[in-house]
């Protein structure tokens, strides 16, 4: 067991260190969902004045129902991010190096996506403070009550984001890739407005954003963050995390870069 603690501690610190000698990623990080919520929301706020939370009826701000879809927001660039990381390290053979060891690769491959997790969670807390000073203050029961919901989505889209690195052999088809993933789970859930609203103007649209990972993972977040539970929410992100994660392992393949010099 000490062996795998190490392995895990190891990880989780060379992913901090680079983390913090990138600076300009924690700041990047937090400039998008802060357009969203101080700018944007302005107008979107005069179009829908309140939000209603499904199936509770709870009226709140327009400001507040968004926080948590821009919490995620964050957890999925960064899982997008961590995975370019790890194209980046295929690239140069770190990570062949560290598949040399004798721990099993679905350890190491779960090690390297709780590094990624941990890190982003830093990030979003850290929105959640600049918000609560904004006026967006749920229970404070309700941040640590969160936490659990935010690693799972922050697994959830690492693991996602593994999983579509695996199938890239070049890093620069990666950022075409992300724009591809990101921007369309992101309008198309309900991270920016509830389902409700997306039933009024389309049906077929609707039905898009409720089958939408994302929308699930902001709405694990949302119900977490007020202190209740949405367990269809959570039933779906357990399992895709769990789906993702499996077929990000079984289709991890370090040697990728090597043949594509080679050929």
């Amino acid at each position: 067991m000490i062996i795998y603690w190490e392995c895990l501690r190891g990880i989780v610190l060379r992913e901090w260190l680079r983390f913090v000698q990138q600076r300009s990623r924690f700041f990047s990080a937090l400039v998008r969902p802060l357009l969203w919520l101080v700018v944007f929301a302005a107008g979107f706020r005069a179009a829908l004045g309140i939000a209603i939370i499904e199936p509770y009826d709870t009226y709140i701000t327009y400001e507040t129902y968004i926080v948590p879809g821009l919490a995620c927001m964050i957890l999925l660039f960064n899982g997008m991010q961590g995975s370019l990381s790890m194209v980046y390290d295929r690239e140069m053979g770190s990570m062949r190096v560290l598949l040399t060891s004798p721990l099993p690769r679905s350890f190491l491959l779960a090690s390297k996506l709780v590094a990624t997790a941990l890190i982003s969670l830093l990030q979003v807390y850290a929105f959640l403070a600049i918000a609560w000073f904004y006026g967006v203050q749920p229970p404070p029961l309700g941040l640590i009550a969160a936490l659990p919901a935010l690693l799972l989505v922050a697994l959830l889209l690492s693991a996602l984001g593994l999983l579509l690195s695996n199938g890239i052999r070049q890093l620069e088809n990666f950022a075409g890739v992300m724009n591809f993933v990101i921007f369309p789970m992101f309008f198309l859930s309900s991270a920016l407005y509830p389902l409700w609203k997306m039933r009024e103007a389309s049906e077929w649209l609707y039905w898009i954003c409720a089958l939408n990972p994302f929308t699930h993972a902001a709405e694990l977040v949302r119900h977490a963050l007020y202190l209740r539970l949405a367990p269809t929410a959570l039933m779906v992100c357990l399992g895709l995390t769990l789906l993702f994660s499996l077929l990000a392992v079984i289709s991890f393949n370090p040697q990728h870069a090597a043949l594509r010099r080679s050929a």
